[in-house]
């Protein structure tokens, strides 16, 4: 298991902030033909909260949390299949404690809003989600992880497949979003969110590992 140098671990805002822009993904790391969408990247010193209401909106951050990106991107249609929308996320905390909060929060808040709604005319409806920490049902690549599926409908469309997917390394929490279009199934949108959440682990491991 992978066990960060301690004197690389960010214990600053700036240093946060800093590991978090360079673990988190661009939309042409996600593959050929993934695009920017607009707003590309999320405010500064903000990160998501989903409200009482089950909705969610961006807050400014909490004591503890030293850095929050969020950068979304989107597989045009083409080939016969619909739209791909995208967001990956690198949160870096103050404490161990507070990572593991963040996964334990996340559990939580799907049996208190299995429908959730992202943003006016998007809807996730019938999540469900699974905890795995590390050496569980051979999870051996973080600390901890967690897995939503549910389906996501826009405006007046049809339901597609929809996953979250979040891991822990020690203070940081890398997280995923996968919204398919039409002809895309679970197994495809369970891929392209894996593949994104390898990519970002491996940078925390080569950002955090000593010499």
């Amino acid at each position: 298991m992978f066990t960060a140098d301690a004197s690389l671990v960010p214990r600053t805002s700036k240093d946060g902030r800093r590991l978090a822009e360079s673990v988190v993904l661009e939309p042409d790391d996600w593959g050929r033909g993934y695009v920017a969408r607009t707003p590309a990247e999320s405010t500064p010193g903000t990160w998501a909260v989903l409200m009482e209401s089950c909705r969610w909106q961006r807050e400014r951050l909490p004591r503890g949390v030293l850095a929050s990106t969020s950068r979304y991107g989107r597989l045009p249609a083409g080939e016969g299949k619909g739209a791909v929308k995208v967001t990956a996320v690198a949160t870096v905390h103050a404490s161990v404690l507070g990572a593991d909060e963040q996964l334990s929060t996340t559990l939580e808040e799907v049996l208190r809003c299995p429908d959730q709604q992202p943003r006016s005319d998007e809807h996730i409806t019938g999540l469900a989600s699974l905890g795995t920490p590390f050496g569980a049902r051979e999870q051996e690549y973080a600390d901890d992880s967690v897995l939503e599926a549910g389906q996501f409908v826009e405006g007046g469309g049809a339901a597609q497949p929809y996953r979250w997917m979040l891991a822990r390394l020690g203070t940081v929490v890398v997280a995923v979003s996968v919204t398919s279009g039409t002809g895309y199934t679970g197994q495809e949108v369970n891929e392209i969110g894996s593949k994104a959440l390898a990519q970002m682990l491996t940078r925390i491991e080569q950002r955090l590992k000593g010499k």
